[in-house]
C-alpha cells in the first residue's frame, strides 16, 4: 500500500516520524510520504529534517519513505514559489491543502495548486471542471481522502475528476495511528465515493507514479 499524505509531530500529528513509518510498515505499507503542514514560517525547518530522516528510515525499516510537505493556507499567488522552495529543500512530494468544505481555505487555492504543478491536490472540496481539467493536463493527482470530515465531498470529487480525466489517489491525511490504511477502510471509502474496490489498484498505480518520480 502507498499513502502519500501523512502528518507527524512536526506539525499536528501525534507520532514521531520514526514511529509513524514503523507503524505503517506493520500495516503492510510499501511506501509512505511524510507531508507535514508547512508555510513560509517553517518550510526551512521541517523539510530538511524529514529529508534526512527519510533516508535513514528507508534503509533500516524496509519501506520507501518520501520526504514531503503539505502547503497549508499559503496565499494562492505564492503557492508556486512555495512549492519550488519545498523541492529545493528536499521534498519529493508536494501536497496542497485544498478547499475542503470542512475549513475556511483561501479561495483560489485549488486552481493555484494545479497551476503550480504540485503532486497532489488534497481534499479539494467542491472540485470544479476547470481545476480538474488543468489537473489532468499538468498531471496533478486529485485526492480521495479517508479522513471522514474532509471526505464528505469524495463522491462529487471522484465524479468531476474522472469526467475530466484527472488521476485519483487515495490518501489518509493521517494524524494518529488509527488513521492508517486498512482493507476495511479502503473498501468503505471507495464505496462511499461511488468507486469499486477494484479501482483501488488504479489509484495505487497513480500514487506509484509520484513515488517513481521522487525516487
Amino acid at each position: 500500500m502507498i499513502d502519500l499524505h501523512t502528518h507527524t509531530l512536526f506539525s499536528d500529528g501525534v507520532l514521531s516520524p520514526s514511529e509513524l513509518v514503523y507503524r505503517a510498515k506493520k500495516h503492510g505499507y510499501t511506501a509512505i510520504a511524510i507531508t507535514d503542514h508547512v508555510d513560509h514560517s517553517n518550510i526551512d525547518f521541517v523539510i530538511p529534517r524529514i529529508a534526512k530522516l527519510a533516508k535513514i528510515l528507508t534503509e533500516n525499516y524496509g519501506i520507501f519513505v518520501l520526504p514531503g510537505a503539505e502547503l497549508t493556507y499559503v496565499p494562492p499567488r505564492l503557492i508556486r514559489e512555495a512549492s519550488c522552495e519545498c523541492r529545493a529543500l528536499g521534498a519529493k512530494v508536494v501536497v496542497v491543502h485544498g478547499e475542503t468544505i470542512e475549513e475556511v481555505v483561501p479561495e483560489g487555492t485549488n486552481l493555484a495548486a494545479v497551476e503550480a504543478e504540485i503532486d497532489i491536490l488534497a481534499h479539494p472540496g467542491h472540485l470544479s471542471d476547470e481545476v480538474a481539467l488543468l489537473a489532468a493536463k499538468n498531471d496533478v493527482k486529485i485526492e480521495i481522502t479517508t479522513k471522514s470530515k474532509h471526505g464528505i465531498t469524495n463522491k462529487a470529487v471522484a465524479k468531476i475528476a474522472l469526467k475530466n480525466k484527472a488521476k485519483l489517489v487515495i490518501d489518509t491525511d493521517t494524524h494518529e495511528p488509527e488513521h492508517l490504511l486498512t482493507k476495511r477502510l479502503i473498501a468503505k471509502v471507495l464505496s462511499d465515493a461511488g468507486l469499486s474496490i477494484d479501482f483501488f489498484e488504479e489509484m495505487q498505480k497513480n500514487s506509484l507514479e509520484i513515488v517513481n518520480k521522487g525516487d
